[in-house]
């Protein structure tokens, strides 16, 4: 029989309360780990679930509570803070990891441990939430369309969503930073927002920006495309305005501004209302063309970011507990195929 548990690290966090709440209606009983004692307790007693209070400084403890489960689910972001030290710990565990990570930096990280991970006999899956299930897919089913695509596009839109603490907390990360895009199968240094257009998602038409999203080091992996860009919608002026950012990147990427930025947003509410999510829907769209000109494109329509990434990582955390698994590291659609993100409720191709 399928075992009904795995450590849910993070679980106070806003995602991490989605996840909790949705992992009991999937008939899964996560062990709720993280910092704040008083919130996870909360939590735990609220379904009667297992829970641990650990800092993932605190390595015993760490080790001990993956040594009680096959799977961790890492939701405590930003990522390149914990996902070093929890894959680490499930090498020495032998304990199968993903997270919902979208950071570039982080995807790389986890890949190098690949062949470590295969020695162990365990699976390392970063990026199985809206970062980068919906993209991911769309980018293999691309390929599957156009089997000798050379050039890779993918954007995602929100509408009506909101974000969450964590993050905002990642986006501060990057303030001052710059963009990233794969050129010749190498990634590469761009300015932010180097590429701007204007993308036909369906329903609507909106202006997209590049970005340093998580595909640029996935979609390589899952697809083998050697060029690949992505990008996200942002109103025209703002693009306008990135030509300028370069003169005060000193600035953004000061401690004080950060630090500033940070209490901004703990004083405000944690993330979207539920009505908020229920009412908002995200886009996908993506482009690719092979050397001799041909292209093809797709669509896709998803529930808000938040709910898709319980239900894609709980989808797949249902998968590996069924021992439906791949060793060592995987892309989500590189491991369960381009159709994974319809098994999301709400979620369609709309080509």
């Amino acid at each position: 029989m399928a075992s009904s548990t795995f450590l849910l690290y993070g679980a106070n966090g806003y995602t991490g309360r989605l996840i909790t709440d949705l992992a009991v209606a999937y008939g899964l009983r996560p062990v709720l780990a993280g910092r704040n004692e008083k919130s996870i307790r909360q939590m735990a007693d609220k379904y009667s679930l297992d829970h641990r209070i650990f800092d993932l400084s605190e390595n015993s403890k760490l080790i001990d509570a993956l040594n009680e489960v096959p799977l961790v689910l890492n939701a405590a972001g930003p990522f390149r803070y914990t996902a070093e030290q929890v894959t680490e710990a499930c090498l020495h565990t032998k304990t199968h990891y993903i997270d919902i990570t979208g950071e570039i930096e982080v995807f790389e990280m986890i890949k190098l441990k690949g062949p470590a991970a295969k020695q162990a006999g365990i699976l390392l899956l970063p990026g199985a939430g809206f970062d980068v299930v919906p993209t991911d897919c769309m980018a293999l089913w691309l390929k599957q369309q156009l089997p000798m695509a050379t050039k890779l596009q993918l954007a995602f839109a929100s509408a009506g969503s909101g974000v969450s603490h964590g993050t905002a907390h990642t986006m501060i990360e990057g303030l001052g930073m710059g963009g990233a895009v794969r050129k010749n199968g190498k990634i590469i240094s761009k300015p932010l927002g180097h590429k701007g257009m204007w993308v036909d998602f369906g329903p609507k038409k909106l202006f997209v920006m590049s970005i340093p999203w998580g595909d640029v080091s996935t979609a390589y992996d899952t697809t083998g495309i050697p060029d690949i860009v992505a990008f996200t919608s942002v109103p025209i002026n703002i693009y306008r305005s990135l030509k300028f950012q370069s003169l005060f990147n000193w600035i953004l990427k000061t401690k004080l501004i950060k630090d500033l930025a940070r209490n901004k947003i703990n004083s405000g509410p944690a993330g979207p209302s539920a009505e908020k999510r229920k009412s908002s829907v995200s886009y996908i769209w993506g482009k690719a063309e092979d050397a001799n000109g041909n292209i093809v494109t797709g669509r896709m329509v998803t529930p808000d970011g938040y709910t898709l990434t319980a239900h894609s990582s709980l989808i797949i955390t249902k998968k590996i507990l069924n021992n439906n698994l791949g060793i060592g590291y995987h892309t989500p659609a590189g491991l369960y195929g381009a159709d994974l993100v319809l098994e999301v409720p709400g979620t369609q191709r709309i080509d």
